[in-house]
């Protein structure tokens, strides 16, 4: 005996069958593509990692390093970080105190401190390398160079600050500003362009990770955007309840969605650039590999298929070895 179909039943089919399709769609295009590369890296944990570090290394290195530099660039830098971070109100003026303080932080430092706190950085881009690397699927990094390879990057990052927040000194008037968001812009993807080659050791050519710059430079502008309108009240509701402990839990938040910005931008490069479609014919060109010539290979995609939970596993690889966490 079997029982009766009600038009009910026909129903939730039909629209069982178009969730379906509409599911199959979606999971052919590059976004989902990018999605379940950014679970294969587990992009939350790699987040979490990356803006702590960001918070004790790379931050504190940004204010140290600029107590050594002139009077101009130190503004420089300052004027660039700030409006990153969103920050206003009583917060601006102990950041600005802080900037101000050159001669304290010089004598507490000193030479030999300033060169440790070089190599210290190396602890964020290590981090940051891992992202790159397992999100282009290549091989662990090698050692060669691994302690130079921070203070190199975080040099190239404070000239990059030194010069916005010059440029964002000579903007004055709507139609500068719209130029300087336009500077800002390209900027901010040369910038990403060079990071995504640097930490990948030169294996990955040029122009394959060009989109990975963009995308990166584009979600780090949207999101520096963002952290203007609700950025300052956080920090000032924090500071007002807890005081520094407050500044630094909003700071930490706002380097976890920087990290965020920056995985996407990785794993967007790398999809987009694997595509077998028009996509990425139009950016790998006439030659069809991603890599240089003589570079290791790429290693294979997983076996099992990634789900959500993994974006909040860490990887067995990332206990020891170069590049770990």
């Amino acid at each position: 005996m079997t029982a009766e179909t009600t038009p009910s039943d026909g129903l939730v089919a039909r629209v069982r069958e178009r969730v379906d399709a509409g599911q199959d769609l979606l999971q052919r295009t590059l976004f989902w593509r990018v999605w379940e590369r950014m679970l294969e890296i587990e992009f939350v944990d790699r987040s979490v990692a990356l803006a702590g570090k960001a918070f004790v290394s790379f931050f504190p290195l940004v204010i140290t390093v600029a107590a050594f530099l002139p009077d101009r660039s130190r503004t420089a830098i300052f004027t660039s970080l700030t409006p990153r971070l969103g920050i206003g109100g009583e917060a601006l003026v102990s950041a600005r105190s802080a900037f101000a303080s050159a001669d304290d932080i010089r004598r507490a430092t000193g030479l030999l401190g300033l060169v440790f706190t070089f190599f210290f950085a190396s602890s964020f881009t290590t981090a940051l390398q891992r992202v790159y690397l397992r999100s282009w699927r290549r091989p662990p990094g090698r050692k060669a160079g691994e302690y130079l390879r921070g203070p190199v990057w975080f040099l190239t990052v404070l000239v990059y600050m030194a010069v916005m927040g010059g440029v964002r000194g000579l903007a004055d008037g709507s139609a500068y500003i719209v130029l300087f968001s336009l500077v800002a812009l390209a900027g901010a993807s040369l910038l990403w362009w060079f990071t995504s080659w640097f930490m990948m050791m030169g294996q990955v050519r040029w122009r394959v990770l060009l989109p990975s710059g963009v995308i990166t430079g584009v979600t780090m502008g949207l999101y520096t955007l963002s952290a203007n309108v609700w950025m300052s009240e956080v920090v000032t509701r924090n500071q007002n309840q807890c005081g520094f402990f407050g500044v630094a839990l909003a700071l930490v938040t706002w380097f976890s969605g920087a990290s965020i910005c920056m995985i996407i931008g990785a794993c967007g490069g790398a999809v987009f650039a694997a595509d077998p479609g028009w996509v990425g014919r139009s950016i790998r060109g006439a030659e069809d590999s991603l890599l240089v010539k003589g570079a290791e290979p790429s290693l294979p995609a997983p076996v099992t298929a990634t789900r959500l939970r993994d974006a909040f596993r860490a990887a067995e690889d990332d206990i020891g070895g170069p590049g770990s966490d």
